[in-house]
């Protein structure tokens, strides 16, 4: 008695070899349609990519109005006097989790700044004198127009450092050895002037000296009168919740904090108003895309029946033909979203460079391309591989 045959297994590497057959034989249709498909990936990689640009820049300018910036400051105690902010607020604001910076100024009471001696005291040209952190300049974003920062020597030190408009009233413009002011009785080198610092306007107007110098030379309690803290955008408002209990705990209620910056408000409406341009966008050159390749597969089943009717004469089950349409519509949305995606890459990368912005393309917008290509060109031919695989052999070979 005769066995009964049993179809030749396919192998990976045989589902690709066959499903790339229909391919090679029509280059340029192929061509086209990976075209097709490419044009559409290419846009929707390109348009995410020119938004997460245009989208890193617009943060870099939003940040610099300090969207994450948070004051502390002390409030009026019940008796309506001025309260004080304990020596260790800074170091307990600074235990908060999504709290990255933090620095403080603290208000020498009494202390004026004068060029020289001979001036009366009268004339203090509405300059105040404050301690500052060493860190102050990182976390309020402050630069120098001369000179340096004070560091762990000269804060000890009578060394100070003028803010903007302290330096214009002053009449100093560099700073460096031999330039001094008249500080409290005492004088102080000048070894840095400050730019204008936009999101603390306050410290314009001020003389900085080191936290310890201040203690030593000018009577300074050290109580802070004003900490700047930055935060993860997204947890502003929270840590904004926290910090007068984290600063004061026993009298919160003696504590003022800021309130967040309008730019946040702005910058997470932005947000929200990218996300849904780019998944529109998306969709519809993802939808594009599946449109094309399934026209192409269904021309290519209707062109080709003698074809399958000849494979399945020779043996070739219903599987192993859904397999090959399958693959061959698999490997024409590969080569359009790889394809698409080196276009879109090339595209931002250009425009950027054009603008002068950063260009960035997110991985999951390269990588999401070619998945969801590969996905919407299985979907597309589906149908007309299951209808190649539907056809029976004698109507097949029947066609003219």
């Amino acid at each position: 008695m005769t066995a009964p045959l049993q179809p030749v297994r396919l192998y990976l590497s045989d589902v690709l070899r066959v499903g790339s057959a229909g391919l090679r034989t029509r280059p340029m249709r192929v061509f086209l349609s990976a075209l097709g498909i490419a044009i559409g990936i290419a846009a929707m990689t390109a348009v995410v990519g020119i938004s997460s640009s245009s989208r890193a820049e617009l943060d870099r300018q939003l940040a610099a109005l300090g969207t994450n910036l948070l004051t502390v400051a002390p409030g009026s105690d019940l008796f309506g006097g001025d309260a004080t902010l304990p020596d260790e607020s800074v170091s307990m604001i600074s235990r908060i989790g999504p709290v990255t910076e933090v620095a403080a100024t603290g208000k020498v009471s009494g202390a004026h700044v004068y060029r020289s001696d001979h001036i009366p005291v009268a004339q203090t040209g509405a300059i105040s004198v404050q301690a500052a952190h060493l860190d102050l300049p990182r976390t309020v974003g402050a630069s120098l127009a001369d000179g340096i920062w004070l560091n762990d020597a000269t804060a000890r030190y009578p060394a100070v450092v003028l803010g903007a408009a302290a330096a214009r009233r002053l009449g100093i413009d560099t700073a460096g050895e031999g330039i001094q002011v008249y500080l409290d009785r005492r004088w102080f080198t000048v070894v840095g002037v400050l730019r204008p610092v936009p999101l603390a306007p306050e410290l314009d107007a001020t003389a900085l000296v080191g936290w310890a110098a201040a203690q030593t030379y000018l009577g300074f309690d050290g109580h802070p009168t004003t900490v700047y803290t930055r935060s993860r955008d997204e947890q502003v408002e929270a840590v904004r919740s926290v910090l007068a209990a984290t600063a004061n705990p026993q009298n919160p209620n003696e504590v003022k904090v800021s309130r967040p910056s309008d730019a946040l408000a702005a910058r997470q409406a932005t947000d929200r108003t990218f996300t849904g341009l780019l998944l529109g966008l998306g969709a519809v050159a993802l939808l594009v895309g599946g449109v094309g390749v399934a026209n192409t597969m269904v021309i290519s089943v209707l062109e080709r029946r003698a074809e399958i009717g000849l494979r399945r004469a020779l043996g070739a089950t219903r599987g192993q033909v859904l397999l090959q349409f399958l693959a061959e519509s698999l490997l024409l949305s590969a080569l359009g979203g790889v394809g698409g995606v080196f276009l879109g890459v090339l595209v931002t990368s250009l425009y950027s460079l054009t603008r002068d912005w950063p260009a960035i393309v997110p991985p999951w917008a390269t990588a999401g391309g070619v998945v969801a290509t590969l996905v919407i060109g299985a979907v597309a031919g589906l149908y007309p591989a299951v209808r190649a695989a539907r056809l029976a052999p004698t109507e097949a070979l029947a066609t003219p």
